[in-house]
């Protein structure tokens, strides 16, 4: 929060963050899709990362194919291994 000096009030107010929906975190991931392949890159996944406010987004999307890549190609399937990287995103506690 910014303070005004000399005065006794903030000049702005600092509102609570919330942490990201479900239906949030899986709509920011499927706008990451850029090539609409179906699919998500591990540079999409950085990049839907970086959205989400981590700092190490090449770690979280490394990290992400681990938890979620279920057949091993390295991408994230929209169709088949979504709900399974979302329910590994959401809990990372991220927040708006």
């Amino acid at each position: 929060m910014k303070e005004c000096k000399g005065c006794n009030y903030p000049l702005s107010v600092d509102q609570p963050e919330v942490p990201y929906t479900e239906e949030q975190i899986r709509k920011v991931f499927k706008s990451f899709d850029k090539n609409t392949d179906g699919q998500l890159s591990k540079a999409e996944l950085q990049a839907a990362f970086a959205k989400l406010g981590a700092k190490w987004t090449s770690v979280r999307a490394w990290l992400s194919l681990w938890h979620a890549d279920d057949n091993g190609d390295h991408f994230i399937s929209l169709d088949n291994e979504l709900d399974k990287l979302v329910d590994y995103v959401l809990k990372l506690g991220y927040t708006h």
